[in-house]
């Protein structure tokens, strides 16, 4: 049986994930009425542009960690919308590559300026600049921890009889 959280642990959990739902939520509203983007929508724009060249769907899935159909959806929507174009790779037939549009530039640079400034009021305003060092230590231990784990693109996908089985 697993050990229980000790009440300084528990009490770090509950306000790490009440203010990471309640940024979340913000980022989300701005992200929304400016720019018609749910979150993982503004994260694939910004990927790629963060990344500067095309990068493949599975590239994508473990950079914003998301599961691979919520990617394909999302991914579709946004190719809808003339915000990026998915291709077969030249180098690999079963990958494809995304490419983000200047549509998709635009529309990225649309939602930035809210975007900032709800991050900004509502996690940095609250702290100094030694506050942020301090997190972003946290915070990358944390993730570097968390990522060391396979990514979920390396999982094995579930076939419809495998589910069937789990039932």
């Amino acid at each position: 049986m697993a050990k229980a959280l000790q009440p300084a642990q528990m009490r770090t959990y509950f306000a790490l994930t009440e203010a990471a739902s309640l940024l979340q939520y913000g980022v989300q509203q701005q992200l929304q009425s400016e720019g018609g983007l749910s979150y993982v929508q503004f994260e694939i724009l910004a990927t790629l542009v963060d990344a500067d060249r095309p990068l493949t769907m599975t590239e994508l899935a473990d950079g914003v960690v998301y599961s691979r159909s919520g990617l394909t959806h999302q991914a579709g929507l946004l190719e809808a919308e003339g915000l990026i174009t998915r291709e077969a790779s030249t180098f690999d037939q079963r990958a494809t590559v995304v490419t983000i549009t200047k549509a998709g530039r635009a529309r990225l640079a649309t939602v930035l300026p809210g975007h900032i400034d709800v991050v900004r009021g509502l996690l940095f305003d609250a702290l100094s600049a030694q506050d942020v060092h301090a997190l972003e230590d946290l915070m990358t231990r944390v993730r570097d921890h968390m990522r060391d784990r396979p990514p979920r693109s390396a999982a094995p996908r579930k076939t419809r009889a495998s589910s069937d089985r789990d039932k």
